[in-house]
């Protein structure tokens, strides 16, 4: 079944049919402030960190799927529908989705009226614009009413869905004419709140979720859009919303736009309020005055578009294969952006609340769009490195707002080292910067314990060498590249993480796969030495990748392909010797690219 198709002219993807196999989303958000956008309107934004500063709530593994998102009600006479078909699943008279590269467009039309929403994240802004247009496209007037939706979330994405006893008492919130803030915890600790407004007078508003959609009602039957009508709600407590009612009226032909703004606000201590207990809200308004109407909007758009067309023109494929074309000069280079943006630490299957931003992840981002913004890839070189420990370890991942490691996950993932050595390598490569490796880069975002980013690689390559095991490979720590390939963790509790469970005491455990990266990369390190006019440092870095050369033609050859590893009892892994899996994938590409053995004829040359 056919549910949308590519429009290359307008670099965007059409849906065509809202019941898509599972929800297809867009990554919005080019700095700082980031949303997530289903087909249907679902999803969530936050301000760098998905765990830290959640700005609207979601639900994971709800029922029906994609449950939540920023949503538009029409209430048409008897009528009620949202362009986007969810949440209240309407059947439309038209619905079309164009997920472009920053923004995505929802179309939907019902009983002769049109609403198109754009939801965009604009450069440099903290926040995410929607611009709503309506058109009358039936031959009668239409008097209608318009509901927007958001529900806050109380900042922290994990505390806000277990914390219950206390997140029920503290939701804050307040309306200012047109503008709904949500000001938990601003008064007390923290020095950020968040807004939603739109630029029209309203009819009413809601900021209470329970008087807005009745106790037992879920997103598909508000009370207050079947009643027609706003409560004025304001919450205390419970679970904060932001709706705003508009009385929308509309001649044969007739077309109105609106601009709602939902922002992300910053004040420094000392200006976090002009009166006693009144919040400072001049950067609320510097915003809402950057998009006064559609046409701002327009214009922001016509930016981001300049923006991308400017990153996706430093490297352009003419081929006669059009979907190669359409991959590699559209969308394998947006999901490389995307992916330098979030990493693995938010979308619809990384919930942004267990983990951070990861370290290998991060490394092997950076070399997919490096070419497009090298600045931004040096910044991030310097965070991932700022992570590293002493001995050239590293926290398996880290937290975007704060750039520190993540204590919970910890680290002894022993591939994520090398992941260092590749990105700086590759940026080097592409920018001839190797000023970059005299850097002073801090250990454990101690400053007052740094050393060269050169060091850090030095490090990077030894903590391999000083951590081999009984067939001179090196150990796997508690996993490698699989992170579910835990060959020294044994948890006997049905409530730990095989992932977080620390290893077996004297963990044995060793990597082909480790071995491979060890020689592909330690290659790329010794050259950097060489550059450096190192050549004693390359020398004896060439003497240990040799001898892991030999390690694994002795003990990772298993006749016809390469072993996975040893276990922690020393027993093979991916071996002709099991019942089943017998061939990993991730050792042989490591070990054919880094050419183990290729003299002696161990890989066939294709």
């Amino acid at each position: 079944m056919k549910y949308g198709y590519f429009d290359d002219s307008k670099r965007e993807y059409v849906i065509t049919d809202p019941k898509t196999p599972y929800p297809w989303i867009n990554y919005l958000g080019n700095h700082d402030f980031y949303s997530l956008i289903s087909n249907t309107a679902g999803g969530y934004s936050f301000f760098k960190d998905a765990k830290l500063r959640r700005i609207t709530r979601y639900r994971y593994n709800n029922i029906p799927v994609d449950d939540g998102g920023k949503y538009f009600y029409i209430k048409d006479e008897n009528t009620v529908w949202s362009p986007g078909w969810k949440p209240v699943r309407t059947p439309l008279d038209k619905y079309e989705c164009r997920h472009g590269l920053g923004y995505t467009k929802i179309t939907g039309a019902k009983d002769g009226l049109e609403a198109q929403i754009t939801y965009t994240v604009p450069l440099g802004f903290w926040g995410e614009v929607q611009k709503v247009i309506l058109k009358n496209t039936s031959e009668k007037l239409k008097k209608i009413q318009l509901f927007s939706f958001v529900e806050w979330c109380l900042w922290n994405a994990q505390d806000d869905q277990t914390n219950f006893q206390r997140n029920f008492n503290t939701g804050e919130v307040e309306i200012d004419g047109n503008v709904i803030f949500h000001k938990t915890e601003y008064r007390e600790r923290r020095n950020h709140y968040a807004f939603y407004s739109v630029n029209a007078e309203i009819a009413g508003f809601d900021t209470d979720k329970e008087s807005f959609l009745g106790l037992y009602n879920g997103f598909d039957t508000p009370d207050a859009v079947l009643a027609g009508k706003a409560t004025n709600s304001e919450a205390h407590g419970w679970s904060p919303i932001a709706s705003h009612c508009l009385e929308v009226t509309l001649k044969p032909g007739d077309e109105k736009e609106y601009v709602f703004i939902l922002g992300y606000v910053e004040n420094k201590e000392e200006e976090k309020f002009v009166a006693p207990k009144v919040i400072n809200k001049s950067r609320t308004n510097a915003m809402i005055r950057k998009f006064p109407d559609g046409k701002s909007v327009d214009l922001a758009l016509a930016e981001l578009q300049d923006y991308w067309s400017k990153l996706l023109s430093v490297y352009r494929l003419h081929s006669d294969d059009e979907k190669l074309n359409r991959m590699v000069n559209i969308w394998n280079p947006y999901q490389c952006m995307i992916t330098y943006n979030f990493s693995r630490s938010a979308s619809f299957f990384e919930s942004g609340i267990g983990r951070g931003m990861g370290f290998r992840d991060s490394n092997q981002d950076l070399i997919g769009f490096v070419h497009m913004a090298p600045d931004r890839a040096k910044e991030r070189i310097i965070d991932i490195a700022s992570t590293q420990f002493e001995d050239g370890g590293a926290y398996h991942q880290y937290q975007p707002l704060t750039k520190r490691g993540n204590h919970e996950i910890g680290g002894n993932f022993n591939d994520d080292p090398l992941w260092l050595i590749l990105s700086v390598s590759e940026y080097i490569k592409e920018t001839g910067d190797w000023a970059i490796l005299d850097v002073e880069v801090p250990f454990d975002n101690n400053e007052q314990n740094s050393a060269s980013l050169f060091e850090h690689l030095k490090r990077s390559f030894y903590h391999v060498v000083s951590n081999k095991g009984a067939h001179h490979l090196p150990l796997i720590g508690r996993a490698d590249w699989n992170d579910c390939l835990n060959l020294n963790c044994f948890s006997t509790n049905p409530d730990e993480s095989f992932q977080t469970t620390e290893n077996k005491e004297g963990g044995k455990a060793e990597s082909v796969f480790i071995a491979g990266m060890f020689v592909l990369y330690g290659r790329e390190f010794v050259k950097i030495c060489r550059h450096k006019g190192l050549q004693e440092e390359a020398g004896l870095a060439l003497q240990e990748i040799e001898s892991m050369e030999l390690a694994v033609i002795a003990h990772g050859w298993d006749g016809e392909w390469y072993l996975r590893a040893y276990d922690h009892f020393g027993r093979k892994v991916g071996t002709h010797e099991n019942k089943g899996a017998q061939i990993f994938i991730e050792a042989q590409g490591f070990c054919s690219m880094a050419e183990i053995g290729l003299k002696k004829a161990t890989r066939k040359k294709h």
